[in-house]
């Protein structure tokens, strides 16, 4: 197994395990909200992409057992970006590039919104923009310009520190059987930063955006925003097929680490 001896800004873990594959505040109970709306980005090739913003909202309910006061989320604006949302096909290795993106426009809104760190980038990288910056910091040789190669949570806090100057800290679980002893650290992080948390694996090696944390008697949950999605979305569909949705912490993978990459801009 190869792993990173090296660690970002305020990275918590001791080794960050590197076979990843591609690698607002609380709301009502019922969690009814007003409908996704869409954005538009460009790629290198020029074309526009009409992108969902926050699609978690309008979802209809908590998961059974959970009430208000025991669910935190996503604190600010996102857009979701997804398997060919630019017309770059990165079907099969793209999805830690997406969860980047995702929350690189989370990062971008907040930059805006706050008028913070005025003298770094407010824009989201294309694909070809992460592989370059990751060769230009030594993490990556030339030949990964331009590759299918893909990136995990270490190489997305590498980014996003190098881009916003936004540290992040690195959660590392041995098993998915650990995720219910870090719940107490994703409802703090909501709770005080507010940003998307990438979530990636060994085993269970897609990339995974999470947006929440919810916490009941009997079972507790993440909400697990899908980057693998092809095509046009509307936020109705995204939920009703299962690409956001609460996913109970018991039905990660016992024999799968879990690297968990979660953006501390200050301030949010």
């Amino acid at each position: 197994m190869e792993v990173h001896d090296k660690l970002c800004t305020d990275c918590q873990a001791e080794v960050i395990p590197k076979t990843e594959q591609e690698a607002g505040p609380h709301v009502e109970e019922g969690f009814v909200a007003t409908r996704a709306s869409y954005s538009s980005c460009t790629t290198d090739s020029s074309q526009a992409a009409d992108l969902l913003h926050d699609v978690h909202l309008g979802m209809l309910a908590l998961p059974s057992g959970v009430s208000r006061c025991m669910a935190t989320f996503v604190r600010g604006v996102y857009d979701y970006h997804h398997y060919l949302c630019d017309g770059i096909d990165d079907r099969g290795w793209g999805c830690g590039y997406r969860t980047l993106q995702t929350m690189c426009s989370w990062i971008t809104n907040q930059l805006k919104e706050k008028e913070l760190n005025s003298t770094v980038s407010h824009r989201v990288p294309s694909i070809p923009e992460i592989q370059r910056i990751l060769v230009q910091l030594g993490d990556k040789e030339q030949n990964f310009i331009g590759s299918r190669d893909w990136i995990g949570s270490f190489e997305i806090c590498v980014v996003i520190d190098q881009l916003y100057n936004v540290p992040c800290k690195l959660l590392h679980l041995r098993s998915g059987t650990e995720l219910v002893t870090i719940l107490p650290q994703l409802r703090q992080h909501f709770e005080h930063f507010g940003s998307p948390v990438m979530m990636g694996g060994s085993v269970d090696n897609s990339s995974k955006g999470i947006l929440g944390v919810a916490c009941g008697a009997g079972e507790s949950y993440l909400l697990v925003l899908d980057p693998h999605f092809v095509g046009k979305p509307s936020s109705k569909q995204l939920q009703n097929e299962g690409w956001i949705k609460w996913r109970p912490v018991t039905t990660f993978l016992e024999d799968s680490f879990y690297n968990l990459c979660c953006p501390q801009l200050a301030d949010c």
